[in-house]
């Protein structure tokens, strides 16, 4: 950066008004039609627009631009304008922006939560959670934006001194997934402001208002226009623009939360730029069940992380693996529990803790699912069919046992409201099923046996354990997995170096 342009950009961020409280009442708006660019609410290149579904009346909410690979690459200009000015604040300055997004996310908990609900399908109830998670992840990177310590390094030579630098890596490009659509873009988006990268996100087709909803957080908390930018886009856009991201040479880093297929596809486009890239891909979590295991806890462990979001995320139990000794029984009390505590319908009725799955695609794979465990011996206990209530997207939380290696739904990510339990004989055997995928993201599993409990969590192919707890995921720890379930870690300490380049300055005396 030239000397001139430096002085002008520090002019700026001087003249910028980073105020510790921001006082409104307004209402957001639920349902913007406009992306989000440079700081503008903006129509797409082309002046197209795409429809957005409640998944669980299937009625629409309204429409949005379907942006295309122009509209991205003005967004990655606005951002990179942006990172000329934002990168130079300094880590406090950074901070208190930061702080004021955390302030506004518990200002407007309930409206984002609503928005979540409206769009994605979810209990409110779990919606309010998430936007509770939401605003500690800005909460908790306001605070380590001052931590990107660097080092000083013991020189061999006594004419030398070494040391390391910290400096935000550049424009960041998210892709995110309709599961959690604030959190998801929350996660991210924090740890890269903190280290003073700037971002242009593309949420999924399915969930673009909550996205959108931050930008009007943004503006409020008055971080500087194209630090953060929303495209939206169509299913049918969504490839084009996917690989406009990883193809812009501005952007120096691409983070993804999906699938392990479209994970592989994104770090074929970015290799030919040798682009630094962040995957956190497909789960199918092992949760297992050994003799030992006090079966209550088992059970409300499982519940938590079963049917949390109508088992539509990417650490949910998915291979439940149940101990012979104990597996009638278990069975027996989790069809009981299962009975007592879930209920189906629309998220914002009262007692609800099924919402529907995000559409039809996922209905159809959940049933095929089932289809084939039934047809080659699973037997179902509970549920087991598609529920023909309001907008037709709900299946019924199923129970089937008997299940086996052979059946589809020991291999395949479920993303729905279906435990499926197998029976295994000791702990070398569940530790071969455990392990016997190509991914590693999760893995959970209840025992007393405190020897046991060193061993099988040292074993677990996964990034992440819960042991003898179901619910793992906390913006304090490292979330991310291992083999074919990506690299890079979100959240905690290390969250923000995944922003950060190391360079190493040696010094003549």
């Amino acid at each position: 950066m030239s000397g001139p342009n430096l002085k002008q950009n520090v002019q700026l961020l001087n003249s910028l008004q980073i105020s510790s409280h921001h006082c409104s009442a307004q209402k957001l708006n639920y349902f913007p039609e406009k992306a989000f660019i440079n700081g503008k609410w903006t129509d797409s290149v082309s002046a197209n627009k795409f429809e957005i579904y409640d998944p669980a009346k299937n009625l629409l909410l309204g429409s949005v631009p379907d942006c295309n690979s122009s509209d991205l690459n003005q967004a990655v200009q606005s951002a990179n304008e942006a990172f000329k000015i934002w990168s130079n604040f300094t880590a406090e300055q950074r901070g208190k922006v930061l702080r004021k997004l955390y302030d506004l996310h518990v200002e407007y908990k309930q409206q984002l939560a609503e928005i979540i609900t409206h769009e994605n399908g979810k209990p409110l109830r779990e919606s309010l959670v998430e936007i509770d998670s939401s605003a500690k992840a800005y909460e908790w990177f306001s605070e380590e934006a001052k931590r990107a310590y660097g080092d000083v390094i013991p020189s061999p030579a006594p004419n030398k001194r070494f040391i390391v630098l910290k400096q935000p890596v550049g424009i960041c490009g998210f892709i995110t997934p309709w599961n959690f659509p604030a959190y998801m873009i929350a996660r991210k988006t924090a740890a890269a402001l903190a280290a003073g990268c700037t971002v242009v996100i593309k949420p999924a087709e399915d969930t673009p208002y909550s996205a959108l909803a931050l930008c009007q957080l943004a503006e409020m908390a008055e971080l500087p226009p194209g630090c953060i930018n929303v495209v939206t886009a169509s299913r049918k856009n969504t490839a084009e623009v996917g690989k406009a991201i990883c193809h812009n040479p501005l952007i120096k880093k691409v983070s993804f939360t999906g699938s392990t297929a479209v994970g592989k596809i994104l770090m074929e486009n970015c290799a030919h730029q040798v682009k630094k890239v962040q995957m956190e891909l497909g789960g199918n979590a092992p949760f297992i069940v050994f003799n030992s295991a006090d079966i209550s806890k088992a059970i409300t462990g499982l519940m938590a992380s079963k049917f949390r979001n109508s088992g539509q995320t990417c650490v949910c139990a998915n291979r439940i693996f149940v101990q012979e000794g104990i597996y009638d029984d278990f069975i027996v009390a989790l069809a009981e529990e299962m009975k007592n505590q879930l209920k189906i319908g629309h998220g914002f009725e009262s007692g609800v803790t099924q919402g529907p799955l995000i559409n039809k695609n996922a209905i159809n794979k959940v049933e095929k699912l089932v289809s084939d465990s039934v047809a080659k011996g699973g037997q179902i206990v509970l549920g087991g069919n598609k529920c023909d209530i309001l907008g037709g997207n709900f299946y019924e939380p199923t129970l089937i046992r008997d299940v086996t290696t052979d059946m589809e739904i020991s291999k395949e990510e479920i993303f729905g409201p279906v435990a499926a339990i197998m029976k295994f004989k000791d702990e070398e055997d569940a530790i071969r099923l455990a392990n016997d995928v190509s991914v590693g993201l999760a893995g959970y599993f209840y025992s007393s046996d405190l020897s046991q409990i060193w061993r099988v969590a040292e074993k677990l192919e996964v990034g992440m354990v819960g042991v003898n707890e179901g619910i793992i995921s906390t913006i304090e720890a490292p979330f991310g997995g291992i083999k074919e379930s990506g690299f890079g870690s979100e959240g905690s300490k290390y969250g923000i170096n995944e922003y950060l380049n190391n360079k190493f300055v040696c010094m003549g005396i």
